[in-house]
């Protein structure tokens, strides 16, 4: 092994062990289970707001006391039609005392959405958006009520439901599946390559970078911090991976085969076969992802390496890492947006420019079977990753040696002609 490429390694072994043999590494470790936490509370939080406020939520209906009955049946059996319920039914008697439709609008205690009197044949209906969903379904249901009246009353159809045996996945799904890529890589490379500006900082404040740049070529030290910062994001993510293999496995233990085709049968329905998958394929999707993550790790922690070296304090690394993260949350909407519209031009765009290409072609690998075009993406990103390496590599060097207060890409000395003629007009 040539000294280059030892030093390298040296560099990268001692800081990849720097971040992973301490106590906090493991708060780093586990912090996705504290925004999943957070996320579940906030997510638990919002559900049982909007189950109390769409609990606090009624339709009234003012009928004759003949009446009632027949609209509490035909409440109950376009319920059982709906996807999304609509709000609870209120019957109430007509009668001399009788409260006015307007003025059962603003009753307290709860919110009326809509308010139903007079003949089925011609209601009158006030409502508190005009043309709403409450209101057109107390229309519905006066409707309901004449026709079976009409035509007496009709049991329900027992219809005979089938569903495909292997249907494949929808394009909504696979798009879905797209974003979820697109998020992980944007968040794993946000997390793990943010990591590179608090150890610069560090080394900058302790003045340990001086130290290693008078020792070895700062070259080693740049690509040594990246590959050891890549090991750590490795091993980030096959701890989360096992995490996640594990779970599934006693999950899969855990679950009774016959018991989801035994409560379908009781339902009525066949069992059904249908599993979501992208389109090229589950290894494939997984492989070709992983490697978008490392391309696109690489590039964002080299310019965070480079533009972070400019910096003389630990604040003024923090404000340049800022434009850094400003622009990578452009990138994750730009592939979004290619992700929920393969094949247009945004798309295409968004899979060609170096900082977004990872993202928008880890999307593209979910909705598109086409596995040959990935080879050539890889190979694109690849020398966009070496070239930025390079330009960032002298950034590196010129912020180490010049202290942060250089943004030169090399440092030349001057010729010993110029300088001793720069010292004699010094003297004279």
């Amino acid at each position: 092994m040539s000294p280059f490429a030892k030093t390298m390694f040296v560099i990268a072994r001692r800081d990849f062990l720097s971040i992973v043999a301490t106590p906090t590494f493991l708060l780093f470790l586990l912090a996705p289970l504290f925004m999943i936490a957070m996320g579940a509370l906030g997510g638990a939080g919002a559900t049982q707001l909007a189950d109390s406020a769409r609990g606090a939520g009624r339709l009234v209906a003012v009928v004759d006391a003949a009446d009632v009955e027949a609209l509490r049946s035909a409440d109950t059996r376009l319920r059982k039609a709906m996807g999304r319920e609509p709000a609870t039914l209120e019957i109430r008697v007509a009668g001399p005392d009788a409260a006015d439709p307007v003025a059962i609008t603003r009753e307290k205690g709860s919110d009326t959405y809509a308010v139903m009197t007079g003949a089925f044949a011609n209601p009158r209906i006030v409502e508190r958006d005009a043309d709403s969903n409450s209101g057109r379904y107390l229309a519905l249901l006066a409707s309901d009520v004449l026709r079976d009246r009409a035509a007496g009353a009709v049991p329900p159809a027992r219809a005979h439901f089938e569903s495909l045996a292997n249907g494949g996945t929808s394009i909504a799904a696979q798009q879905s599946m797209g974003f979820g890529a697109v998020f992980i890589i944007f968040l794993l490379t946000l997390l793990l390559a943010g990591q590179a500006v608090g150890m610069l900082a560090e080394e900058k404040g302790n003045k340990v970078i001086e130290i290693l740049a008078a020792a070895v070529p700062l070259e080693s030290v740049f690509i040594g911090k990246l590959l050891g910062l890549l090991g750590v994001a490795i091993l980030f993510i096959a701890f989360w991976a096992a995490m996640a293999a594990g779970g599934g496995l006693v999950f899969a233990s855990q679950m009774d085969p016959a018991a989801a085709p035994a409560a379908l049968a009781a339902a009525g329905k066949p069992a059904i076969a249908l599993t979501a998958a992208p389109a090229s394929g589950w290894p494939f999707f997984i492989t070709i992802s992983l490697c978008y993550f490392i391309l696109s790790f690489l590039l964002l922690g080299a310019v965070f390496l480079g533009v972070g070296a400019q910096a003389g304090t630990v604040r003024e690394i923090q404000m340049l890492s800022l434009p850094i993260t400003i622009f990578q949350v452009g990138m994750f909407s730009l592939s979004t947006a290619a992700a929920s519209a393969p094949g247009t031009g945004l798309a295409t765009f968004a899979q060609i420019f170096p900082f977004s290409s990872p993202l928008a072609m880890a999307a593209r690998a979910a909705s598109d079977d086409a596995k040959a075009v990935h080879l050539l993406a890889l190979g694109w990103q690849a020398i966009w990753v070496a070239l930025v390496i390079w330009l960032s590599v002298r950034l590196f060097r010129a912020g180490v040696l010049s202290g942060g207060g250089s943004w030169k890409f090399w440092r030349r000395a001057r010729p010993a002609a110029a300088a001793a003629a720069a010292g004699a007009a010094d003297i004279t």
